[in-house]
């Protein structure tokens, strides 16, 4: 491009952006302004991508990390020949349109994940080249080098203040992600003005002792000295790059640049006119000169770099045929073809087995026996693998000296880490899971919350599930956080009873397509429980008739409906009634989200509305469980923080005996 079309491109950018906010009348026009001269170059010069394919294996990921300046990776697309249509730019911010307010994956082709919050697409990112790092060292041969690409992301200052960008950016200079770069588009303005009077780290010193290569000082304005920053980072392999841009936010609004007013809310009519007059830009509202459209067209470059590609990839599946076709099933996120009866023998064998054990042991002994059968599971503990149990037969560390192991050491990164997973799961070809002590979600709730939104397959090894954790009191004692994580959408839980319910827990995880997985274990042994073959049938639909009374005909006179280690004090209550002659059924109820997703004649045989007398049994807040006994029923729960003290002696000050289930059921009984 000559350096008038590549004003000239860039120009587009920032009308297109000023234009639809203004159509909005909401958005962030600053941030498009200011980073439309480096994103001109980096989509110009740099990002291999194929806009009519923009799931090509082998592209260049491309992250918004300061998502809402959403109009900049919108105008991208649509000027680069990707299913973004001018009517799709006019629609921004609408209802069901393609390009809502912050960038969302599976609205818009080419956005490769959802940003907004700030930081967490920077750690997305990282993510991301892990999963190009870790593919390409199991899958490239010295002859055929079949996935080589690189991960540009853009940043803004709140991304940098954020604490994630810490814990993310650190470890990825720990792994030496060589291919990761990064764009700061420090302009100095942030919502509440110039941030200098609460942002004044040294940024570039803070990258440098992370082990990144930084290049500061660059003209984020100046075209040549983006492209010769941004070639200087690709040469460097051995640590991932941060470029320091200068910029100056909304760059091109006479009145507004440089200042907050353009960083979220429209430029005004008026501004909009005084931008078109400065920047000589005669099309109307939506309009780019077809001069401009022909020179940001992308499809055709795109579908040579992919023909190219894919015919290195046809030699390479020549040459090595078993490790192209396990590519490409772990690729379309296929499980392996003898999935299904492999885990299906394994559930019997288990409870066969019949092993009393803590649930976060029997994690491990399905990771144990799932983890061969799936090379693509990756994952990793924040710190906290030793009470995790995380580390399996076959882990081998992901490092920056040899990217081909399955097993991330994530530190004390609990936000990063998810954000990373999340990454991982987007990226494609992996099973991703994170651990942490259940209590320790709130620090990686959003990225939870985003695993749920993207509809991302993560799994979450929650260990240490309640106040049977003990002696570490009340700060590591998880009271709300189960029923926090049900709450939100498209989040699957699971609070499994017995090993048997813990290997089924994470052969359905492993099996979800769209939705996390959150797996919650206990510190303390749980005796198993004993189960027909239609029994070990309905575990995975989640609730379920684990003990019947004789002759109860679908019609008990209690029903105790338990989670996790409760389950085995329900059945102990139960026969204690049961002695005393009620009758009582006990259901084991690991995951309320599948139990919901049943028929209703199914849920009809496991709660009959006929039985309204019910307890619920957890070792969390109550509230949750009202929607399964009623108004009328009765939660054994906790309504308060717990205690430090040994786990026996803080079950029986909360309630969670025997004695006091049996005296609330003869109470509702009487």
């Amino acid at each position: 491009m000559s350096s008038i079309s590549r004003q000239q491109c860039a120009d587009a950018i920032r009308i297109l952006a000023a234009d639809a906010v203004q159509q909005a009348n909401s958005g962030h026009p600053g941030a498009p302004m200011g980073m439309a001269d480096i994103a001109q170059v980096v989509w110009g010069d740099f990002l291999s991508h194929n806009p009519v394919n923009p799931q090509w294996m082998n592209r260049d990921r491309f992250v918004l990390s300061n998502g809402h300046g959403s109009m900049l990776i919108y105008a991208l697309l649509h000027l680069s020949g990707y299913d973004v249509s001018a009517d799709d730019l006019r629609d921004f911010r609408q209802l069901h349109s393609k390009t809502p307010g912050h960038p969302e994956h599976g609205y818009t082709p080419g956005v490769e994940t959802t940003t907004g919050p700030l930081g967490q697409g920077i750690a997305n990112a990282v993510g991301m080249a892990i999963g190009e790092a870790s593919l390409a060292a199991q899958f490239n041969t010295p002859e055929h080098q079949i996935i080589d690409h690189h991960t540009y992301v853009f940043m803004g200052d709140g991304c940098m203040m954020e604490g994630i960008s810490h814990e993310a950016c650190s470890l990825a200079g720990t792994l030496g992600l060589g291919k990761l770069i990064a764009y700061w588009d420090d302009n100095g303005i942030s919502i509440d003005g110039e941030v200098e009077a609460w942002f004044s780290d040294d940024t570039p010193a803070r990258f440098r002792s992370y082990g990144w290569q930084v290049i500061d000082g660059v003209d984020g304005h100046d075209s040549a000295a983006i492209a010769a920053a941004t070639e200087q980072a690709r040469q460097e392999t051995s640590k991932p790059t941060l470029i320091c841009c200068r910029t100056v936010i909304g760059k091109g609004s006479p009145n507004k640049q440089g200042s907050e007013s353009c960083h979220g809310a429209p430029l005004g009519a008026d501004e909009i006119a005084l931008v078109r007059e400065k920047l000589d830009w005669q099309a109307a509202p939506f309009e780019v000169p077809s001069d401009v459209m022909q020179a940001w067209d992308a499809k055709q470059k795109g579908a040579e770099s992919e023909q190219q590609w894919q015919s290195r990839f046809d030699a390479y599946a020549s040459a090595e045929p078993e490790l192209a076709a396990e590519l490409k099933r772990r690729v379309a996120g296929e499980l392996p073809a003898d999935w299904a009866s492999t885990t299906q023998q394994m559930i019997a064998e288990a409870q066969k087995e019949g092993a009393d054990l803590a649930t976060r042991k029997a994690s491990l002994v399905a990771l144990n026996k799932l983890g061969p059968f799936l090379p693509e599971l990756i994952g990793g503990s924040a710190d906290l693998a030793g009470s995790n149990y995380t580390i399996w037969d076959q882990s081998k560390p992901i490092s920056a000296q040899d990217a081909s192991g399955n097993y991330l050491y994530f530190g004390v990164r609990e936000f990063a880490m998810s954000a990373i997973c999340n990454g991982l799961a987007l990226y494609g070809g992996f099973k991703a899971y994170a651990a942490t002590f259940l209590v320790f979600t709130d620090y990686m709730r959003n990225g939870m919350r985003m695993s749920a939104l993207m509809k991302q397959p993560v799994v979450y090894v929650l260990t240490h599930d309640s106040i049977g954790l003990g002696e570490d009191g009340p700060t590591h004692q998880p009271v709300e956080h189960v029923a926090s994580l049900r709450l939100i959408p498209n989040m699957s839980l699971w609070r499994p009873c017995d090993a048997v319910e813990s290997l089924i827990a994470w052969t359905v995880a492993c099996e979800q397509k769209s939705k996390p997985s959150s797996l919650v274990f206990s510190r303390q042994t749980l005796p198993h429980q004993a189960r027909s073959d239609q029994q070990l049938a309905d575990v995975a639909k989640g609730g379920y008739v684990l003990k019947d009374a004789e002759g109860t005909l679908g019609t008990p006179d209690l029903i105790l409906i338990a989670t996790g280690s409760e389950v085995a004090l329900a059945m102990q209550a139960a026969e204690q009634l049961e002695q005393n002659g009620s009758r009582v059924r006990v259901v084991s109820m690991p995951c309320t989200d599948a139990f919901d997703a049943q028929a209703d004649d199914y849920k009809e045989s496991v709660l009959p509305a006929q039985v309204t007398k019910r307890i619920a049994i957890e070792a969390g807040i109550s509230d949750y469980w009202y929607k399964y006994v009623g108004l009328s029923g009765r939660v054994v729960g906790m309504q308060s923080f717990g205690e430090s003290a040994p786990a026996n002696q803080l079950f029986e000050h909360f309630g969670f005996t025997v004695d006091n289930v049996v005296s609330i059921a003869q109470e509702i009984l009487a």
